[in-house]
């Protein structure tokens, strides 16, 4: 019969253990990241023709890490095409992310042809995320993939995939850098947009982001003026339909293990009526709550289909839950889209929540 003492000695023999296989694990794959990152590089430098693609309803980290790319192989006279998945063929971008095409390298999916010689797909969490371009990941000669979504299954030739840094922009400043590419303001600020938003004005994140932003500014990125256009410009109707859209969150303070639930309703008269800019700006401000560890903001895109942002203060694993209902994205930040009622969603969003909550 053990004593307590060798019991101690066990149980900490057994987390050195566990410690150790954990820094095997993540040297592995710092190895594998640094081999795909050369090796995307090598391809696109003997490119001659390239496609990068974001994801549905491409936000500044999807649309800049492709036009940042996409900027760069211009310049070196590669046929370059930037574009994003989409529902429809002539969907437009944002407006607000359009400034950052100083090149015109930006069209709409019904010009992005069948087979591209190589395929870049930019923070695209899986190939579902491509909307009607998803045959072109194998339609291409070469697909790259560069993310960093922790739910990721992988996909594409070349998998540039990395959970642990904050924005796919970082990969991309990675490939850049192997590429010999001197950054300027232009490159710089499609670098910059996605890093700023994706670590929510670097609250969320290590070191790296900052030292990453402090090269941008000092490659000539303008800051103010930039992030004003991506996340400070709305129109002043929506000032009274935001209004209305918060006195209607609702406070859910018993999920299991305590966490508090506050989601909020964006009806589909509201999300025809604005930009996506307006609308998926909403979790911003409902996810300040205090009494709330998990914010869903209920979009609704059609008569009963919704698509849902979650966010999570650290506590609760929201990408687990949206990957049990359909979708992903990362531990404190995830989305899903699915069709039912509104009060259908929101029984679904507990009961995942439920299931994945953790102390």
């Amino acid at each position: 019969m053990s004593t307590g003492r060798e019991t101690v000695w066990a149980r900490a023999r057994a987390a050195d253990r566990a410690r150790e296989v954990a820094r095997a694990l993540a040297a592995d794959r710092a190895r594998d990241v640094d081999e795909a990152v050369e090796t995307a590089a090598d391809v696109l430098d003997a490119a001659t023709q390239v496609v990068l693609l974001g994801h549905v309803n491409p936000d500044a980290d999807s649309l800049g890490s492709a036009l940042a790319l996409g900027l760069a192989l211009h310049r070196r006279g590669v046929q370059v095409m930037v574009s994003y998945g989409a529902a429809e063929p002539d969907e437009l971008p944002p407006e607000s992310l359009r400034a950052l095409d100083v090149a015109g390298l930006l069209h709409r999916p019904s010009d992005v042809p069948e087979a591209p010689e190589v395929l870049v797909c930019c923070d695209t969490a899986d190939r579902r995320r491509l909307g009607i371009l998803a045959d072109r990941v194998d339609a291409a000669e070469t697909t790259i993939l560069v993310d960093h979504h922790a739910s990721n299954p992988g996909f594409g030739d070349v998998q540039v995939l990395d959970p642990t840094v904050e924005a796919t922009v970082v990969l991309v400043h990675r490939i850049l850098d192997l590429m010999d590419v001197d950054l300027d303001p232009a490159v710089g600020a499609c670098l910059y947009a996605g890093l700023a938003t994706d670590t929510v004005g670097f609250r969320i994140g290590g070191p790296g982001p900052h030292r990453l932003a402090a090269e941008l500014v000092e490659a000539g990125v303008e800051v103010e003026p930039l992030m004003r256009g991506l996340v400070d410009s709305h129109p002043f109707a929506w000032l009274h339909a935001l209004g209305a859209i918060l006195q209607a969150a609702e406070l859910e303070p018993g999920l299991r293990a305590g966490h508090g639930l506050v989601h909020a309703t964006v009806p589909r008269a509201v999300v025809e009526a604005f930009r996506p800019e307006e609308v998926e700006s909403v979790v911003d401000h409902v996810r300040t709550a205090t009494e709330a560890e998990v914010t869903a903001v209920l979009k609704q895109v059609a008569g009963d289909r919704w698509t849902v942002s979650l966010r999570s203060r650290g506590a609760v694993d929201v990408a687990a839950a949206a990957v049990a209902l359909g979708g992903g994205g990362h531990p404190r930040a995830a989305g899903f889209s699915r069709s039912g009622s509104r009060t259908e969603i929101l029984a679904a969003i507990r009961t995942a929540l439920g299931d994945t909550g953790r102390t």
